[in-house]
């Protein structure tokens, strides 16, 4: 695990297991993780790291399991201050009658990012330490992410029509495209292109993001095969399924992330596992717009990277990537008919590993290995609904709750101590929340 073990560290996590994702399964039981300058410069014994490493700070967490923070692939963080504003019906209802005509009239800067910091303080505490964002104005997630100190991927939304942030695709593209300079270098923040859907982005904005994205090496992240009307309007309009249309614009590659993909036969399987794709599972969404079923059983057989993501807060309507695996894990046996897919190992490679390959970070996070960044979830498993543990990654899956997060580090930087939120300022975030509510709920 160590090619050469320091004699100084600037932390020093002891815990009862570290769960390292790589080697999938592997569980180390008395185990500590030392950090020197942001990374990960150990793994070893904690009697080991006691002997032979002198710490400025060492943790003790005897009843703790140690987890790469997750990765949520996949969401529109400002939509946390709509959660529960437009539940119980369809994803067409619901987008065009209640959530566009909310955007048109209240998003702007200070909503996304009052709506960004709570989404943000709610995914600290579930565990999140990386987060991939679709939404507008995201220059502003980009603040709010920085001053917290949480990674985040902007997958900078690309529309045909006007929205808030911008006027048509040309403009959109040219925001993203100034984002991503903006932020090249920086440490936490990454960037993609998010066109919304095949429907809301026509094919002169497509082929040149698929240009543009091959030249400035990022990601296009994008919803696609959402639902079943989706694809059946996309025949009537177009003849062709949209996986097809956008593989014969040339955007199938490693490049692309598909958001939801509930709708796939077994040629788009083929397709996306022969063209590298990634799909991106938000399980729990899916369920609540009644949107279908991603075959996670299918394309993992086919080699294709499945990650998890939670949506927004609007439509799921929390952020907790725990419960998110849980959900990932279960419905995936009840699609497949069959008990033995996806094990708690896979899925807890889905929430944290496979997010960070999807958006090209895995060289950086998504599993605690020497030379990565310190991204690391301390979950309490000495716990009523955890105990006792026989399998810890078992009981982190199936069994706890975001409720049993109880330290967090992006960076080897904390932001959750004992359960409380270190870089944000909780009850300033609540106030916002209200603030908004207010002027909302008084339409």
């Amino acid at each position: 695990m160590n090619p050469k073990i320091p004699l100084q560290a600037d932390l020093i996590i002891h815990a009862k297991w570290v769960i390292p994702v790589v080697p999938e399964g592997a569980v180390y039981t008395d185990h500590a993780v030392a950090v020197v300058d942001r990374r990960i410069v150990a793994i070893l014994p904690s009697a080991e790291a006691r002997q032979s490493i002198q710490a400025t700070r060492n943790i003790e967490l005897r009843n703790h399991a140690l987890i790469p923070g997750f990765v949520n692939a996949h969401g529109h963080s400002p939509m946390a201050l709509f959660r529960g504003i437009a539940d119980d019906m369809p994803l067409k209802q619901w987008l065009e009658h209640h959530i566009w005509p909310l955007e048109g009239k209240f998003v702007d800067p200070q909503f996304v990012r009052d709506g960004s910091m709570l989404a943000i303080a709610e995914m600290i505490a579930g565990g999140t330490t990386c987060f991939a964002d679709m939404y507008f104005y995201p220059d502003e997630t980009a603040k709010a992410a920085i001053g917290a100190q949480l990674r985040v991927q902007l997958a900078c939304p690309v529309l045909d029509f006007p929205t808030v942030w911008a006027r048509d695709g040309d403009e959109h593209i040219e925001k993203a495209t100034r984002l991503h300079d903006d932020y090249r270098n920086h440490d936490l923040v990454s960037t993609a292109f998010g066109p919304h859907a095949p429907y809301t982005v026509s094919d002169a904005p497509l082929r040149k993001l698929s240009v543009l994205a091959e030249e400035l090496d990022i990601p296009i992240h994008m919803h696609v095969h959402e639902t079943a009307n989706e694809v059946q309007e996309a025949l009537a309009t177009d003849g062709r399924r949209p996986l097809r249309r956008l593989h014969d614009l040339g955007l199938l590659s490693p490049r692309l992330l598909c958001v939801h993909a509930t709708q796939l036969i077994a040629e788009e399987i083929e397709l996306l596992s022969a063209q590298g794709v990634s799909v991106l599972h938000c399980p729990e969404s899916n369920l609540k717009l009644a949107s279908g079923f991603c075959e996670v059983a299918r394309l993992k057989q086919h080699g294709v990277n499945v990650a998890l993501g939670t949506d927004g807060g609007a439509s799921n309507n929390d952020l907790d990537m725990l419960g998110e695996m849980h959900s990932a894990a279960l419905l995936a046996k009840g699609v497949a008919a069959d008990a033995s897919v996806l094990s708690a190992p896979e899925a807890l490679t889905m929430a944290t590993l496979n997010g960070a390959r999807a958006l090209g970070l895995d060289a950086i996070t998504g599993s605690l290995e020497v030379g990565k960044f310190a991204d690391i979830t301390a979950v309490d498993l000495q716990d009523l609904n955890s105990s006792p543990v026989y399998n810890p990654i078992s009981q982190i899956v199936y069994a706890s709750n975001a409720s049993q997060v109880t330290h967090v580090w992006c960076a080897g930087k904390q932001l959750l101590d004992n359960r409380q939120l270190l870089t944000i300022d909780k009850s300033r975030v609540l106030s916002g929340a209200r603030t908004w509510a207010d002027k909302i709920g008084n339409l």
